[in-house]
C-alpha cells in the first residue's frame, strides 16, 4: 500500500501552470520534463515545481487537485507559496 500522495503545481513555458498528483513528485516531474507525462506538459514543458502538499490518501489528494484546478493562476501561485512556507516551517 502506498502512503503519502502529493498535489503538486508546475510552472510551465508561457507562464502556464499544471496541477497533478503523485506519490513521488521528483520522479513525476522528470517524466513531465522528458515528455512522458501529461499531454499538457508535452505541449507546455515544465520549468520547475512551484510547490507540493502531502495528503494521507489518493482520495484526499484527488479532491484537493480538483479544487486547485478550479482556482485562477494567481490563486494557485498563492497556494503553492503557502505550501512552501509550511514546508519550511516544518523543517525547523
Amino acid at each position: 500500500m502506498i502512503g503519502v500522495w502529493y498535489v503538486y503545481l508546475l510552472e510551465c513555458t508561457g507562464g502556464r501552470l499544471y496541477t497533478g498528483i503523485s506519490t513521488d513528485v521528483a520522479a513525476r516531474y522528470e517524466k513531465h520534463r522528458i515528455g512522458k507525462g501529461a499531454r499538457f506538459t508535452r505541449i507546455n514543458p515544465p520549468l520547475r515545481v512551484l510547490g507540493a502538499k502531502p495528503f494521507a490518501s489518493r482520495s484526499e489528494a484527488s479532491k484537493a487537485e480538483w479544487l486547485m484546478k478550479g482556482l485562477t493562476p494567481d490563486q494557485k501561485r498563492s497556494v503553492a507559496s503557502q505550501w512552501n512556507a509550511m514546508s519550511n516551517t516544518d523543517e525547523r
